[in-house]
């Protein structure tokens, strides 16, 4: 009706008599949204949970669609697409068991040769959906990894393969852990 009332009519005058905003009365509604756009993020963000509006235009970029934050965030809101945070980091150190504490040798010893102090740990790397642990054992003097073991399990296995692949290279004269539970 606007339209017709265009020709005849000034548009602040139409808008005025109608009570509606001057705005309006250019408003074209945009093209609905690309559905390669929706099905590519409702992919993209079912690959990678844990992504959020940020990462998501990144990967949708990569893919060779034209977009922006903004955009990725209204269509994530549209969809109820929120990412997840991730799992948290888990602790590789129980100290909390029953076995004997033994006295830190290593805390005012001044470490002058190869083999004197073996030192050992337990890190987690996160993958995509898990975490495997890396059990390492490094030569003080050196800086060098005399054995490690890389498992799924945070098991006593793990620190014992690492062990023992560090003693087919010697021995040291002080083994040094934080003396959790495995």
């Amino acid at each position: 009706m606007m339209v017709l009332l265009r020709e005849q009519f000034p548009i602040n005058k139409l808008c005025e008599v109608l009570g509606v905003p001057r705005s309006s009365a250019y408003y074209e509604p945009r093209p609905s949204e690309d559905r390669s756009l929706l099905d590519a993020l409702i992919e993209v963000a079912g690959q990678w949970p844990t992504y959020g509006y940020r990462r998501l235009t990144k990967q949708l970029q990569r893919e060779g669609h034209a977009v922006n934050t903004k955009r990725v965030r209204r269509l994530m809101h549209e969809l109820a697409i929120v990412g997840k945070a991730p799992e948290k980091k888990p602790r590789t150190t129980d100290s909390d068991h029953a076995y004997p504490r033994y006295p830190n040798l290593v805390e005012d010893l001044k470490v002058t040769r190869p083999d004197e102090v073996w030192v050992a740990d337990i890190t987690s790397i996160r993958l995509r959906k898990e975490f495997v642990y890396l059990a390492v054992l490094m030569d003080v003097f050196t800086r060098c990894i005399r054995g490690w073991h890389l498992g799924r399990g945070l098991d006593r296995e793990l620190t014992l393969t690492a062990l023992r692949r560090a003693y087919e290279q010697g021995r040291p004269e002080i083994h040094h852990s934080d003396q959790g539970v495995q």
